[in-house]
């Protein structure tokens, strides 16, 4: 079984939504190996990785500043390149239908022999390891242990790896320059693995004026693990999802993100445990689908409007 690292995880997850996880199974040597194989792909020349561009299904790789987390704050995308891999859906399952769906898109073997194989297996023992976490959220919240291991939620999930490399360059908050902009994520859990740089950052009041961020420590071999979004939905607010975001400090950064949802048709709602007379649901019931495709659309409108803007200024001073 997983451990967090001081025994206090459940105080960590009610304050911050960010907590150690150790002893959590995955093998050290081979959390080197996923390191290792992701900085070959990173160092590939970029026609050779511009052939893996992101699809439709969010497969494949994702350019320097293709992301704008905080298009309120951020003058351009994230310094930051990543390549997304899912579970693997043959083009003729009918799940390939769905939307986050379908095939993965692969280097070719000629060029990384072993970094499928590589990537597939962590993407199943990392899946392992959400499943653990996930039983301790639910005994916190007074469930049954097996309460998210049901088909419609992590017994068939929306699950996806995001290899993660930062430029060596340093971030300059006050000019709208970051690592990865301010955000919290869509979904149930991510684990995040890190290399020992620095970056990551989280403001645990985002409704503080100013704003105080605070770093998160890397820890070698562990897992950091973030509540997201959904999670503070079927929670009722009991667990937060925190804004965080990358500074870079002049270091490349190398991290491996696992973005954990539940299966497309699971309805969020309010936990029977988070709720009571005095304190009724706060959000009303969502499918999974519904609430990731809606998530989805808001941040590309926001990309959308980012667009134009740079477009407007370009043609206004050239």
């Amino acid at each position: 079984m997983a451990n967090s690292s001081n025994g206090n995880d459940q105080q960590a997850s009610l304050d911050s939504g960010f907590f150690y996880v150790i002893n959590h199974g995955i093998d050290k040597k081979f959390m080197d190996e996923v390191f290792s194989q992701s900085k070959k792909f990173f160092s590939l020349p970029m026609e050779e990785k511009m052939k893996l561009l992101r699809n439709e299904k969010n497969r494949g790789y994702t350019p320097v500043f293709d992301e704008h987390l905080d298009p309120v704050n951020q003058i351009h995308g994230d310094y930051k390149e990543g390549y997304y891999i899912g579970i693997e859906v043959p083009e003729d399952d009918s799940d390939s239908q769905k939307p986050f769906c379908g095939p993965n898109k692969w280097p070719c073997a000629d060029i990384l022999p072993t970094w499928r194989e590589t990537m597939e297996k962590y993407h199943e023992e990392a899946l392992e390891v959400a499943r653990k976490v996930s039983r301790l959220i639910a005994l916190a919240l007074e469930l049954n242990f097996d309460y998210f291991d049901h088909p419609e939620m992590l017994g068939k999930p929306i699950a996806t790896l995001r290899l993660l490399h930062y430029e060596d360059r340093t971030s300059e908050p006050d000019k709208g320059i970051f690592g990865a902009g301010a955000h919290s994520d869509f979904g149930l859990i991510t684990l995040l693995a890190t290399d020992d740089i620095v970056g990551l950052q989280i403001c645990k009041n985002r409704d503080a004026k100013p704003q105080v961020w605070e770093y998160v420590p890397p820890l070698k071999g562990a897992f950091i693990v973030n509540l997201g979004d959904m999670l503070e939905r079927w929670s009722n607010d009991i667990y937060r999802s925190t804004l965080h975001r990358v500074l870079g400090n002049g270091q490349e950064r190398y991290s491996i993100a696992y973005f954990v949802e539940p299966n497309h048709d699971c309805v969020v709602e309010c936990l029977p445990t988070c709720q009571s007379e005095k304190n009724p649901p706060k959000f009303p019931p969502i499918k999974c689908q519904d609430y990731l495709l809606q998530s989805v659309k808001l941040e590309y409108e926001a990309d959308t409007m980012l667009t134009f803007r740079l477009t407007y200024w370009i043609q206004l001073f050239w």
